[in-house]
């Protein structure tokens, strides 16, 4: 099987690419002839990633750093550019949530899921928008989720945020249309990565409800939304109808919250069981 090398000798920034949604992006635009840039806090599996593409005979750079230090946008971004010659797409990724009921939740936990999940990509989006243009075209992918397209109790902070970047992603678009930069989102839903799965029992059961999608599944539509342009991309025709009549409709949404927990409990369980098999 031929694989397309739509993204061949472009220069992908990738946030959050340690593990998980990132490190899948990472792997799929390389092998699609991209030049990878990998950032995340924790070096030895960012620095493991980046061996794994190299030895596949892709080109990648593994930065580690915090996306909230002040100076991180510009570090990374002039290091990607002086190493690999520019920079063609930025992939905001990194993402951290604190579940709970909001009174259980300390101000410097809340604070870090704003700081990582909505102030991050706004700063490192505003950083990169000089070497796009530079480059003459470009994409911006944000990688938000089905909790900001509808509210999700138990998960207010973390919903209140991905609500955030999907506005100032459509704002964005708004502002650059006409130009060559194009910007998308794409709004996963449950992901069989340990964002969820390692703290299962945490996790509110209507995120359940909505079907679980692999790493490269939301790698994929990344790399589909890199390529088009798209506005938004969601696992399933079905999630983004349902989410989008719970946001306009939230006396239905009310109704219908019972019966979505009982299906993602049972959804659930199965995945406990699984896990615990394993």
């Amino acid at each position: 099987m031929t694989v397309e090398k739509r993204f061949q000798g472009k220069v992908i920034v990738i946030t959050g690419a340690s593990s998980g949604i990132g490190a899948a992006a990472a792997r799929a635009f390389a092998a699609e002839g991209g030049h990878v840039v990998l950032a995340a806090r924790s070096a030895a599996p960012l620095e493991a990633v980046a061996g794994e593409i190299v030895a596949a005979g892709g080109r990648a750079l593994a930065v580690p750093l915090d996306v909230c230090d002040p100076g991180a946008p510009e570090r990374l971004l002039e290091r990607a550019a002086r190493e690999l010659g520019g920079i063609d797409v930025l992939v905001n990724n990194a993402g951290v949530n604190h579940r709970g009921a909001v009174e259980e939740r300390t101000p410097a936990e809340l604070a870090q899921i704003v700081a990582i999940n909505l102030t991050a990509p706004i700063l490192l989006t505003r950083a990169v928008l000089p070497y796009l243009r530079r480059r003459g075209a470009g994409a911006i992918v944000n990688v938000a989720s089905l909790a900001g397209r509808v509210p999700l109790p138990h998960e207010a902070t973390y919903s209140a945020t991905k609500f955030g970047l999907r506005a100032f992603s459509f704002a964005l678009a708004g502002e650059l249309a006409g130009s060559t930069i194009k910007v998308a989102v794409v709004s996963p839903g449950p992901v069989d990565t340990g964002f969820i799965m390692a703290d299962i029992d945490h996790v509110p059961d209507l995120v359940f409800s909505q079907p679980m999608s692999t790493a490269a599944e939301i790698a994929a539509q990344i790399l589909d939304s890199a390529a088009d342009g798209r506005r938004e991309r969601t696992p399933s025709r079905g999630s983004s109808v349902m989410t989008t009549f719970g946001y306009l409709f939230p006396a239905l949404r009310s109704r219908l919250t019972p019966l979505l927990e009982r299906r993602g409990r049972a959804a659930k369980e199965a995945f406990r069981r699984r896990a615990s098999a394993s």
